[in-house]
């Protein structure tokens, strides 16, 4: 069975991607249990909590990513420099448990999986 990584880069709310990003992962869960989400640059700030979308009439789907472990989905990672170019630290709360890894070990990590969807 093919291993599928999906990679956030965009920022929430600005564009349709994370939304698609998310609703394309859940439907490959069906079809593979080899599947795991990179988050990198503007991507890390998909994992904040407490986001507000309503005050630009936006959709809160990320919420949904708290899902992720329900569809067996545990391998998560982050990108440790995009994380801290942002402000942000593994100390950080996110919505779901990541796994922070540098930008070399991350491309390490992205390098043993057949396919990459990035969004």
């Amino acid at each position: 069975m093919k291993r599928i990584a999906f990679v956030f880069r965009s920022a929430p709310h600005g564009s349709n991607s994370g939304r698609e990003g998310l609703d394309a992962l859940l439907a490959t869960s069906n079809y593979t249990e080899e599947i795991a989400a990179f988050f990198v640059s503007d991507g890390v700030l998909q994992l904040l909590p407490e986001q507000t979308p309503a005050k630009i009439l936006a959709r809160d789907y990320i919420s949904t990513f708290k899902v992720l472990p329900l569809y067996d989905i545990d391998e998560c990672y982050c990108c440790a420099e995009d994380m801290a170019a942002r402000g942000l630290s593994p100390e950080t709360p996110y919505i779901l448990p990541v796994t922070c890894l540098s930008a070399a070990e991350l491309a390490r990590k992205l390098a043993a999986f057949d396919a990459v969807v990035s969004f």
